[in-house]
């Protein structure tokens, strides 16, 4: 279907003044404009009801929706907004619900991907935001983290430190492992990491951060071989070089702490997320649930 010659859709770049700009730019052609006068007030209409601006094809604008689209354009202008101004406000609101309309008709909610997506998009976020708004009880939290212990614990750390000596190709490999070796016996003999690493070791492709860090955020900076030789260290304790696939590792552990549990007002901000987010996830399945049970659904014995 070929769509008609129409001015372009008015889209909400956020609430208020950037919604109030868009609006404006589309300006305000003198046959819309009376087409607006007659829909607000012609004569012999039934009588708009309370907070609504205007009525278009049965369909009410909201004088709240209407304010607020003012107050963002006066929020913009230093001197605020006259009458004329205001009357285009509300003709591009009107221009907008009619182009919404039109767009029904059309069947874009259906045939176009992108509407599709942004008006499912929409619905979840609005059955998720009424359950994520939600403030739970302290014993909602106690309850839920008796089902969800893995938010009351936190991973173990480790901060840990390296000599690195890097193989670029074979023939770098027998100097690169004597140095590894030299750096361990001097470390364990207790001589300055510092001095040590500058003596022997070459600067690091991605520095290790002089902090404890979880296991998962290791693996980034040292790799798996490496990694699995550092969790089997104890506090102090240096190891032989390890090869990986760019060098050789000599690994200092300096302070490790073990999986600990939190106290539950520790964890209450990660506790309250994932509360709000399991919340939000059986709202919107219970939503979806009704969905199926009320429509008429039918499907092939034989699915492709």
């Amino acid at each position: 279907m070929v769509v008609p010659d129409l001015p372009a859709p008015v889209r909400s770049r956020s609430p208020g003044s950037r919604r109030g700009a868009v609006l404006l730019a589309l300006g305000a052609g003198v046959g819309i404009v009376a087409a607006a006068v007659g829909l607000v007030g012609g004569a012999g209409r039934r009588a708009l009801p309370a907070g609504a601006v205007a009525r278009i094809n049965g369909q009410l604008i909201a004088a709240e929706e209407y304010e607020r689209v003012v107050a963002g354009l006066a929020f913009d202008r230093r001197d605020g907004v006259d009458a004329a101004t205001r009357r285009q406000v509300l003709d591009r609101l009107i221009d907008e619900e009619l182009l919404v309309e039109r767009g029904l008709e059309l069947g874009l909610a259906r045939r176009d991907p992108r509407v599709r997506k942004d008006l499912t998009a929409a619905v979840i976020d609005a059955v998720v935001a009424e359950s994520a708004d939600r403030q739970p009880s302290e014993a909602e939290l106690a309850a839920f983290s008796g089902e969800r212990p893995d938010v009351l614990r936190r991973s173990g750390r480790l901060r840990v430190r390296q000599v690195w000596c890097r193989v670029a190709t074979a023939a770098d490999d027998a100097a690169a492992l004597a140095r590894a070796r030299d750096a361990a016996a001097r470390l364990r003999h207790a001589e300055d990491f510092a001095a040590v690493r500058d003596a022997v070791g070459d600067p690091e492709l991605a520095p290790l951060p002089d902090t404890l860090l979880p296991p998962v955020k290791l693996l980034d900076y040292l790799g798996p071989t490496a990694l699995r030789t550092a969790l089997a260290l104890e506090p102090g304790a240096v190891s032989d070089p390890v090869r990986s696939r760019t060098g050789y590792h000599v690994l200092q552990v300096i302070e490790r702490r073990d999986d600990a549990e939190l106290p539950l007002g520790e964890a209450r901000t990660e506790l309250l997320a994932e509360f709000r987010r399991r919340s939000g996830e059986r709202a919107l399945r219970d939503y979806l649930d009704a969905l199926r049970r009320r429509g008429e659904i039918e499907v092939t014995p034989t699915p492709p």
